[in-house]
Protein backbone atom coordinates (compact mmCIF):
# COMPACT_ATOMS: atom_id res chain seq x y z
CA UNK A 1 0.00 0.00 0.00
CA UNK A 2 1.25 3.45 -0.94
CA UNK A 3 1.10 6.05 1.81
CA UNK A 4 -0.18 9.73 0.33
CA UNK A 5 0.34 12.77 2.69
CA UNK A 6 -3.00 13.64 4.61
CA UNK A 7 -3.26 16.78 2.70
CA UNK A 8 -3.48 14.82 -0.77
CA UNK A 9 -5.74 12.21 1.52
CA UNK A 10 -8.26 15.68 1.95
CA UNK A 11 -7.78 16.79 -1.44
CA UNK A 12 -8.85 13.71 -2.80
CA UNK A 13 -11.98 13.72 -0.24
CA UNK A 14 -12.58 17.43 -1.76
CA UNK A 15 -12.41 15.97 -5.50
CA UNK A 16 -15.16 13.77 -4.18
CA UNK A 17 -18.08 16.09 -2.55
CA UNK A 18 -16.58 16.45 0.64
CA UNK A 19 -16.75 20.50 1.69
CA UNK A 20 -16.02 20.17 5.52
CA UNK A 21 -12.88 19.16 7.33
CA UNK A 22 -12.08 18.73 11.07
CA UNK A 23 -8.16 19.15 12.14
CA UNK A 24 -7.78 17.03 14.85
CA UNK A 25 -3.88 16.33 15.24
CA UNK A 26 -4.22 16.84 19.19
CA UNK A 27 -0.99 15.37 19.09
CA UNK A 28 0.97 17.79 17.25
CA UNK A 29 3.24 20.31 18.47
CA UNK A 30 1.24 23.78 18.14
CA UNK A 31 3.74 24.73 15.29
CA UNK A 32 3.50 21.76 13.33
CA UNK A 33 -0.76 21.87 14.19
CA UNK A 34 -0.40 25.33 13.16
CA UNK A 35 1.68 24.76 9.44
CA UNK A 36 -0.60 21.35 9.24
CA UNK A 37 -3.92 23.44 9.39
CA UNK A 38 -2.55 26.47 6.91
CA UNK A 39 -1.26 23.50 4.42
CA UNK A 40 -5.17 22.09 4.79
CA UNK A 41 -6.55 25.67 4.13
CA UNK A 42 -4.56 26.00 0.95
CA UNK A 43 -6.10 22.80 -0.64
CA UNK A 44 -9.68 23.38 0.75
CA UNK A 45 -9.65 27.06 -0.78
CA UNK A 46 -10.23 26.14 -4.78
CA UNK A 47 -13.46 23.95 -2.86
CA UNK A 48 -14.62 26.83 -0.94
CA UNK A 49 -14.58 23.87 1.83
CA UNK A 50 -14.88 25.05 5.56
CA UNK A 51 -11.73 24.02 7.46
CA UNK A 52 -12.64 23.37 11.75
CA UNK A 53 -9.94 22.95 14.09
CA UNK A 54 -10.25 20.94 17.42
CA UNK A 55 -9.74 22.56 20.31
CA UNK A 56 -6.91 24.97 18.98
CA UNK A 57 -8.37 28.38 19.53
CA UNK A 58 -4.98 29.85 18.25
CA UNK A 59 -5.29 27.35 14.88
CA UNK A 60 -8.75 28.10 14.71
CA UNK A 61 -8.23 32.15 14.62
CA UNK A 62 -6.90 31.35 10.76
CA UNK A 63 -9.55 28.53 10.19
CA UNK A 64 -12.99 28.74 9.64
CA UNK A 65 -14.10 27.70 13.33
CA UNK A 66 -13.29 25.67 16.56
CA UNK A 67 -14.56 22.64 17.44
CA UNK A 68 -14.94 22.19 21.40
CA UNK A 69 -14.46 18.93 23.77
CA UNK A 70 -17.14 18.31 26.06
CA UNK A 71 -15.94 20.96 29.11
CA UNK A 72 -14.84 23.90 27.07
CA UNK A 73 -16.47 27.02 26.83
CA UNK A 74 -18.25 28.24 24.06
CA UNK A 75 -18.20 31.80 25.37
CA UNK A 76 -14.57 31.53 25.77
CA UNK A 77 -13.99 30.83 22.15
CA UNK A 78 -16.46 33.18 21.19
CA UNK A 79 -14.58 36.22 22.82
CA UNK A 80 -11.45 35.03 20.94
CA UNK A 81 -13.05 34.10 17.70
CA UNK A 82 -15.28 36.35 17.32
CA UNK A 83 -19.34 36.51 15.95
CA UNK A 84 -17.73 35.19 11.88
CA UNK A 85 -16.15 31.92 13.04
CA UNK A 86 -18.06 28.35 13.69
CA UNK A 87 -18.12 26.82 17.05
CA UNK A 88 -18.87 23.17 17.49
CA UNK A 89 -19.09 21.28 20.11
CA UNK A 90 -19.32 17.55 20.47
CA UNK A 91 -22.29 15.92 22.69
CA UNK A 92 -23.22 12.38 23.49
CA UNK A 93 -26.51 12.97 25.34
CA UNK A 94 -29.35 15.25 24.85
CA UNK A 95 -28.59 16.64 27.80
CA UNK A 96 -24.98 17.71 26.44
CA UNK A 97 -26.31 18.70 23.00
CA UNK A 98 -28.43 21.01 24.73
CA UNK A 99 -25.72 22.54 26.97
CA UNK A 100 -23.70 23.20 23.65
CA UNK A 101 -26.69 24.98 22.04
CA UNK A 102 -28.05 26.93 25.06
CA UNK A 103 -23.90 28.22 24.92
CA UNK A 104 -24.44 29.40 21.78
CA UNK A 105 -22.86 26.92 19.37
CA UNK A 106 -23.70 26.65 16.17
CA UNK A 107 -23.70 22.99 15.43
CA UNK A 108 -22.93 19.85 17.63
CA UNK A 109 -21.43 16.71 16.85
CA UNK A 110 -23.67 13.60 18.94
CA UNK A 111 -21.85 10.16 19.18
CA UNK A 112 -21.92 7.86 18.51
CA UNK A 113 -24.54 6.51 16.61
CA UNK A 114 -23.05 3.31 15.86
CA UNK A 115 -20.31 0.83 17.07
CA UNK A 116 -17.07 2.62 15.57
CA UNK A 117 -13.80 1.39 14.51
CA UNK A 118 -12.13 4.01 15.07
CA UNK A 119 -13.24 4.37 18.56
CA UNK A 120 -14.19 0.41 19.51
CA UNK A 121 -15.69 0.47 23.06
CA UNK A 122 -16.99 4.00 22.93
CA UNK A 123 -20.44 4.24 23.67
CA UNK A 124 -23.50 3.14 24.22
CA UNK A 125 -24.20 3.50 20.52
CA UNK A 126 -27.47 6.09 20.56
CA UNK A 127 -28.60 4.30 17.34
CA UNK A 128 -31.37 6.18 14.96
CA UNK A 129 -33.94 5.89 17.39
CA UNK A 130 -31.54 7.84 19.87
CA UNK A 131 -30.56 10.40 17.28
CA UNK A 132 -33.80 11.49 16.31
CA UNK A 133 -34.58 11.65 19.66
CA UNK A 134 -31.94 13.91 20.32
CA UNK A 135 -32.77 15.68 16.93
CA UNK A 136 -36.41 16.29 18.41
CA UNK A 137 -35.11 18.28 22.13
CA UNK A 138 -32.12 20.33 20.59
CA UNK A 139 -32.34 23.48 17.92
CA UNK A 140 -29.03 23.38 16.38
CA UNK A 141 -27.77 21.50 13.48
CA UNK A 142 -26.43 18.08 14.64
CA UNK A 143 -24.49 16.36 13.12
CA UNK A 144 -24.14 12.10 13.39
CA UNK A 145 -21.11 10.68 13.94
CA UNK A 146 -19.63 7.32 14.89
CA UNK A 147 -20.02 4.44 12.76
CA UNK A 148 -21.42 6.25 9.96
CA UNK A 149 -20.98 4.81 6.68
CA UNK A 150 -22.56 5.08 3.00
CA UNK A 151 -24.71 2.33 4.02
CA UNK A 152 -26.32 4.97 7.25
CA UNK A 153 -25.77 8.27 6.04
CA UNK A 154 -29.63 8.47 4.29
CA UNK A 155 -30.90 6.84 7.79
CA UNK A 156 -29.31 9.62 9.81
CA UNK A 157 -30.70 11.90 7.25
CA UNK A 158 -34.05 10.88 7.62
CA UNK A 159 -34.01 10.48 11.11
CA UNK A 160 -33.13 14.42 11.46
CA UNK A 161 -29.05 14.45 11.35
CA UNK A 162 -27.68 17.87 9.78
CA UNK A 163 -24.95 16.24 7.65
CA UNK A 164 -22.32 13.06 8.84
CA UNK A 165 -18.78 13.23 9.86
CA UNK A 166 -16.89 10.12 8.89
CA UNK A 167 -13.34 9.40 9.32
CA UNK A 168 -12.29 6.23 9.06
CA UNK A 169 -13.96 4.97 5.97
CA UNK A 170 -12.75 7.74 4.17
CA UNK A 171 -9.31 8.00 5.44
CA UNK A 172 -8.42 3.90 4.99
CA UNK A 173 -10.23 4.14 1.57
CA UNK A 174 -7.77 3.44 -1.31
CA UNK A 175 -9.37 6.34 -2.96
CA UNK A 176 -10.88 8.69 -0.94
CA UNK A 177 -13.10 10.61 -3.68
CA UNK A 178 -14.88 7.65 -4.36
CA UNK A 179 -15.71 7.42 -0.46
CA UNK A 180 -16.84 10.15 -0.47
CA UNK A 181 -19.22 10.39 -3.30
CA UNK A 182 -20.66 6.80 -1.92
CA UNK A 183 -21.44 8.38 1.14
CA UNK A 184 -22.82 12.22 -0.52
CA UNK A 185 -25.02 9.82 -3.20
CA UNK A 186 -26.60 7.72 -0.51
CA UNK A 187 -26.85 11.00 2.03
CA UNK A 188 -29.31 12.57 -0.74
CA UNK A 189 -30.69 9.25 -2.14
CA UNK A 190 -34.13 9.83 -2.81
CA UNK A 191 -34.24 13.34 -4.14
CA UNK A 192 -35.14 12.82 -7.35
CA UNK A 193 -38.55 10.74 -6.54
CA UNK A 194 -39.34 13.63 -3.56
CA UNK A 195 -38.72 16.33 -6.78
Amino acid sequence: MVRVSLEATIGRAFDGGCRWVMVREKDLPAAERMALVESILKVAEPYNATVIVNADLKAAEIAHGIHLPQGQSCSNARAVLGPDKLIGVSAHTVGEAGAAASAGADYATISPIFPTQSKPGYGPPLYLDGLAGVVKRVGIPLIALGGVTAATALSCRRAGAAGVAVMGTIMRASDPAMSVYDILNQWYAGDDAAA
